[in-house]
């Protein structure tokens, strides 16, 4: 079993990336599981903390070193991430030199209320993505725009263009995370 940790860049309980999110974890095949990774109760990262973490840094870099590979679902502020998610990528990667994140291959989805779709918020977490050495699904690449028309009011995409466009995503992101498993 492939196990894909999901990790929304949002904490607000009706957020469109988790809707988005756990529409897009039922498009993965038979063999892979998926499980949402809790970031909104990690303390802001402080190196002081390194050798001597709180308790919800130690389940949450455990927790990533069980999965397999990463999706990242994420809604764009002021251009970029959200705090609560950059802080997730600082507190994964440190102490200095065993970061949870290294090798694990990874897929992003950025969405936006707007039109403008994620696309800043999507560049800014490769960006990260890459120096935290995971290697990212490159096409295709998603960026919802208008997310608030895209789900219902169930929280399911409502758009059936759409869910093909996100099943040719995450058949893209199976290919890559097999690639690293072979």
């Amino acid at each position: 079993m492939t196990k894909i940790g999901i990790v929304v860049g949002s904490l607000r309980k009706e957020s469109f990336s988790k809707k988005i999110a756990k529409n897009v974890a039922s498009l993965f095949p038979e063999g892979y599981e998926t499980e949402f990774v809790e970031i909104g109760n990690l303390a802001l990262y402080n190196e002081e903390y390194d050798g001597n973490s709180p308790e919800e840094y130690t389940i949450f870099r455990n927790t990533i070193k069980g999965v397999d590979a990463v999706l990242f679902v994420t809604p764009e502020y002021n251009r970029s991430v959200s705090g609560v998610l950059k802080n997730a990528l600082d507190v994964g990667s440190r102490p200095y030199g065993e970061s949870v994140w290294d090798g694990k291959p990874a897929a992003i989805i950025s969405q936006s209320i707007s039109n403008l779709s994620g696309f800043g918020a999507n560049h800014h977490l490769r960006q990260s993505l890459t120096f935290l050495n995971m290697p990212v699904v490159q096409q295709p690449e998603v960026y919802l725009a208008n997310s608030a028309d895209l789900v219902d009011e169930n929280g399911k995409i409502n758009n059936e263009g759409t869910i093909q466009f996100l099943q040719t995503f995450v058949d893209s992101f199976v290919d890559l995370i097999k690639k690293y498993q072979a």
